[in-house]
């Protein structure tokens, strides 16, 4: 098999135990699915738009696209993901899946309508390397498409912390003061907080978008604070009180004050 082309800590997180299209299915983590959805699909054209969907994992965003009537040329670096995203896809018209790095796409200029970033932003802890994705994605993206990225907020690890009781553990507490200074996570070997990662302040994401030559539409919260509190899992399977849920979430989406609140926010921007 290849090289990984991630860090092999984070190649081998995606391709362990940890089931990613798991948890975006079930319960609460459905939240940030549903909540995903609602904001890509404000802001798409009518369908059929050819999309990109860089660091697409299992495909569990390019299902619902598809389902749309748009068509998903789906990249990832790890293959177990591609893999699972060619099985359970690859015989969807309009679907392609693909082993590569976000940072060296191979399609050229302005072949896609709109590009989801949706995994590159959380694992590149040089910045430089996050500009390359920046600038990747606005050259196979149309003049006048549309990018989305998603960055993990600043403070997840604190809000994960105190919500789990895990906040109580000497060496998490390290983790968090770390990510709270410079927002570069690491995951302390024999421990399970998530892998290498980093980041994102909310006016950071903005800076490094702007930089890359996008102009910025919104930034927006995706799960806000229902994400950290548990005991909305037992209300979670009840649909009148899910809608409650997604729609709280959706109140408070691009108050500046509270960006940082929830686990994801998504950046929406435009190739000039």
């Amino acid at each position: 098999m290849d090289e990984p082309i991630v860090d092999r800590e984070i190649d081998t997180y995606y391709s362990g135990e940890w089931d990613e299209d798991a948890r975006l299915r079930t319960g609460l983590g459905e939240l940030e699915l549903i909540r995903t959805r609602d904001i890509v699909t404000r802001f798409l054209p009518h369908p059929p738009v050819d999309i990109l969907d860089v660091g697409g994992g299992s495909g569990v965003h390019a299902e619902w696209l598809l389902d749309l009537g748009h068509r998903v040329e789906l990249v990832d670096p790890v293959h177990h993901l591609v893999n699972q995203a060619t099985g359970r896809l690859g015989d969807k018209a309009g679907f392609n899946a693909t082993r590569a790095d976000a940072r060296a796409l191979p399609f050229d200029d302005g072949r896609f309508g709109a590009v989801l970033l949706f995994g590159p932003l959380y694992h590149l802890t040089d910045r430089s390397d996050r500009m390359t994705v920046w600038e990747e994605a606005r050259r196979v993206c149309k003049p006048g498409g549309v990018i989305f990225a998603a960055v993990i907020s600043r403070f997840a690890s604190l809000f994960s912390g105190l919500s789990g009781g895990v906040i109580f553990d000497e060496t998490f507490r390290g983790v968090v003061e770390r990510d709270l200074i410079d927002g570069q996570h690491r995951n302390p070997e024999g421990r399970d907080y998530f892998t290498t990662a980093y980041f994102h302040h909310p006016d950071e994401v903005v800076a490094e978008a702007v930089e890359g030559g996008l102009e910025v539409e919104a930034v927006l919260g995706v799960e806000g604070i229902g994400a950290w509190i548990p005991r909305l899992e037992r209300s979670w399977e009840d649909p009148e009180r899910r809608a409650i849920i997604v729609e709280g979430a959706r109140a408070i989406e691009s108050e500046p004050t509270l960006l940082g609140l929830g686990p994801h926010l998504i950046a929406v921007a435009r190739n000039p």
